[in-house]
């Protein structure tokens, strides 16, 4: 039970303090920090409208969210989620021009699963460099989630471009009927019943079966894998590919029920912002889904921000990336032990008391 406080209670406190830290920077820029935090609580669940525009931003965050989650679990620290979502975008837009599909639910599926494949194998090449060739996943995954934007960037505004789209170079948008719509009549979308069922499925999967035992035996304890002789690189690799195919389906996601094509406004910082989530929730998929929603809030807030407070859209990045910093410096607190600690700084005449009261 303290276990669980403690993984609850050292996120919660750095965000708190990101927000104060937030507070003290827009006051200096003349702005009243309780206003801002109001602003901020109102433009994420202040009203129906507020609510669904934090959920369409928290589908891609729990699936980018995942693409660092996965593998973590596996001993990884893959940063590469931005490459594998825009790549599995431009798959999504990209299929029909290749293959004809039905304008149904059959063709939606196929699409979806054209952008999981170009995310699974991107973020797969990043652990086989690691398994065969010794570089690092994290250096590895980031520089190749800027390939996988420069590779994005030249076939949209090239061989896949739509001449009808001027100023804003983009693919031919999807059929009607490849679309994803909106749950029940709202804005919605049925992305983020894919994304909440994938976080829970992989957390599941993780905790229940024996191959999600074997990955976090891979992750937790290489030694003791090796000593059992579970088979690590297959494990590694299969961890890479489904945390790909997560950040790869967001990018799917975003073109089918989102912008309809594939164009540079999917290039919005989710495959980034679900670094700090997955961070936040230590790596859980399940509680990737609330993280989620309230990093989905804060970017929601960033327009009215902007409105109400005249501090510009972007003020919400920095938001994320004080609290970034501060749930890194959580991580160090979590190791200590504050009773020793304490003890050891007390003068030496309260000492023998602390003991006593502690083997009591």
């Amino acid at each position: 039970m303290r276990n669980a406080i403690k993984e609850i209670a050292l996120p919660a406190f750095a965000i708190a303090a990101a927000l104060l830290v937030f507070g003290v920077l827009v006051w200096f820029a003349g702005v009243n920090p309780v206003d801002v935090w109001i602003t901020l609580f109102k433009g994420a669940f202040g009203d129906w409208f507020s609510w669904q525009n934090t959920l369409q931003r928290a589908a891609p965050l729990m699936l980018t969210a995942l693409c660092v989650a996965i593998p973590a679990r596996a001993g990884l620290i893959i940063i590469g989620g931005e490459g594998a979502l825009v790549l599995g975008g431009l798959a999504c837009a990209a299929l029909p021009y290749i293959v004809p599909l039905p304008g149904n639910i059959v063709g939606t599926v196929f699409v979806c699963l054209a952008g999981a494949v170009a995310g699974a194998l991107w973020i797969m090449l990043a652990g086989w460099l690691r398994q065969y060739r010794g570089i690092n996943e994290t250096i590895s995954s980031l520089l190749l989630a800027y390939i996988a934007i420069g590779i994005f960037k030249h076939l949209v505004e090239g061989l896949l471009r739509d001449p009808a789209s001027l100023n804003k170079p983009s693919t031919h948008p999807l059929a009607e009927g490849l679309l994803i719509g909106g749950m029940f009549g709202s804005d919605v979308h049925w992305g983020l019943a894919i994304a909440a069922v994938a976080c829970i499925g992989l957390g599941l999967w993780l905790r229940a079966t024996a191959s999600g035992f074997s990955i976090r035996v891979v992750g937790g304890n290489p030694r003791t894998a090796q000593l059992v002789g579970l088979p690590a690189t297959r494990l590694i690799l299969a961890a890479c590919g489904l945390g790909g195919a997560c950040a790869g389906l967001a990018g799917a996601v975003e073109v089918a029920a989102v912008h309809t094509n594939a164009n540079a406004s999917m290039i919005a910082g989710y495959g980034y912002a679900g670094i700090l989530v997955s961070f936040i929730a230590r790596h859980n998929p399940i509680a990737i889904i609330p993280v989620a929603i309230l990093f989905g809030g804060f970017g929601a807030a960033g327009s009215l921000l902007q409105r109400r407070l005249g501090l510009p859209d972007a003020s919400v990045q920095v938001l994320q990336g004080i609290a970034f910093v501060l749930i890194l410096a959580s991580e160090g607190l979590r190791m200590v032990d504050w009773k020793t600690l304490l003890r050891n700084r007390m003068p030496r005449a309260v000492q023998p008391k602390l003991v006593k009261e502690t083997t009591a």
